[in-house]
């Protein structure tokens, strides 16, 4: 067993707990609050004037798909054939040793979802992983996958652009995305259609087996997400409008100009997933982008998830999270932007995103307030097992290889 004394604890859903003590067992949180007993025998870690808190979620990175160092060897985050690859997967391109992944965990980062980027109008399957394990069947949380979807520039410029074919305008991207969605409805209704005339004792005669499809089809049934990338105001609403059509379970990705239209994605319940805050003006879809919009959407009573939308920059979130507080956002708002709001997205805040009895022990300590660009991350557990530590060789007692 390991006991976390003396730090103050947030638990982000059941307040702040001053000189409390985690009781941590079996990769689990077994007991937290201020009164808790310490076992005999317990291995102690000593959080005395620091800040413990449930490990940092980045909500949409790239980490382990678009490798580091950034060359053509590690890129696999877009599959540029294409506009409709809905059949690819994240998991495959998953790589545990990538260099990135110590890096953001020593920032306090215990679970990231990762997938393809956005040169695609549908470009595969994302997921959420743990930042441990040898293999991707490890790391990956089951359940969590989502199909990423872009709208605006980058498809545009990658196939109009690049290969001289749709979409080169706004007016494909949404009717080529809308004409992958209906041909996966027609597929989802032959395979209805044949399973209701089978007879008895004979199979039905399903069409040949399409991965594509098979994919959509999920989204469709609202058994996995989208995530549509999205700036421009305009854009945002056209993947609302496209999203109303096919009663999808959806999110905005990057939500850049959603200051605009706040009150919208407020009354349609919609999760915007902002960042990364330091964004310039590279494209002109970027030109507004603003340090307020994460207050302002949340003021407005929108759902606000913050992100990198990188590899091991997200080792920089905690201080973009700062900014956004600078800038208008309620803080306790913000903390929750990169713990439970995350977890309730990815589908998995019964596990984490939390301080509670019975979650994954998944951990961060810190010097400071976690958003203040002086503040180290000195410790991250993941499952009970801690990763990173910063504390002096010789007087290492928190069960690290150090």
């Amino acid at each position: 067993m390991i006991a976390i004394k003396g730090g103050k604890i947030l638990t982000i859903t059941q307040g702040v707990i001053e000189d409390g003590v985690i009781l941590v067992e079996d990769g689990k949180i077994a007991a937290i609050g201020k009164d808790v007993a310490i076992p005999a025998g317990a291995e102690v870690i000593d959080a005395t004037g620091k800040t413990v808190m449930p490990g940092l979620i980045d909500a949409h990175s790239h980490i382990s798909l678009f490798g580091e160092p950034s060359v053509p060897a590690t890129m696999d985050g877009n599959e540029m054939t294409n506009p409709i690859t809905a059949q690819v997967r994240g998991l495959d391109a998953l790589n545990p040793d990538d260099p990135a992944i110590p890096i953001v965990r020593n920032a306090g980062f215990t679970t990231l979802y990762t997938g393809p980027g956005s040169a695609n109008l549908i470009g595969g399957t994302g997921m959420a992983i743990k930042l441990r394990g040898r293999t991707a069947e490890e790391m990956v949380i089951p359940g969590t996958e989502a199909m990423k979807m872009a709208l605006g520039e980058n498809p545009k410029r990658v196939y109009g652009q690049g290969q001289k074919k749709a979409p080169s305008t706004r007016m494909a991207n949404a009717s080529v995305l809308r004409e992958a969605l209906i041909e996966a409805q027609n597929y989802l209704n032959k395979i209805e259609l044949a399973e209701a005339e089978a007879t008895d004792g004979k199979s039905a005669k399903l069409p040949d087996r399409n991965l594509k499809l098979e994919m959509l089809g999920k989204v469709l049934r609202r058994e996995m997400k989208a995530r549509i990338h999205a700036h421009r105001a305009d854009d945002i609403m056209t993947a609302i409008r496209i999203s109303e059509e096919f009663n999808l379970d959806y999110s905005i990705e990057h939500c850049t100009e959603g200051y605009k239209i706040a009150d919208i994605l407020a009354e349609k319940g919609v999760t915007c997933v902002v960042g990364p805050m330091l964004m310039g003006p590279s494209k002109h879809e970027l030109w507004d982008v603003r340090l307020e919009t994460a207050g302002i959407l949340t003021k407005a009573g929108a759902r606000v998830c913050l992100q990198a939308d990188t590899s091991s920059g997200t080792r920089w979130l905690p201080i973009h999270v700062g900014l956004t507080i600078k800038h208008g956002m309620p803080e306790e708002e913000a903390f929750k932007a990169v713990t439970i709001y995350p977890a309730e997205l990815l589908g998995i805040k019964d596990r984490v995103g939390s301080l509670e009895v019975g979650k994954d022990a998944d951990i961060a300590i810190f010097d400071g307030h976690p958003f203040c660009n002086f503040t180290k991350c000195e410790m991250t557990m993941i499952d009970g097992k801690v990763w990173h530590c910063a504390c002096d060789d010789d007087k290492c007692n928190c069960g690290c290889d150090k």
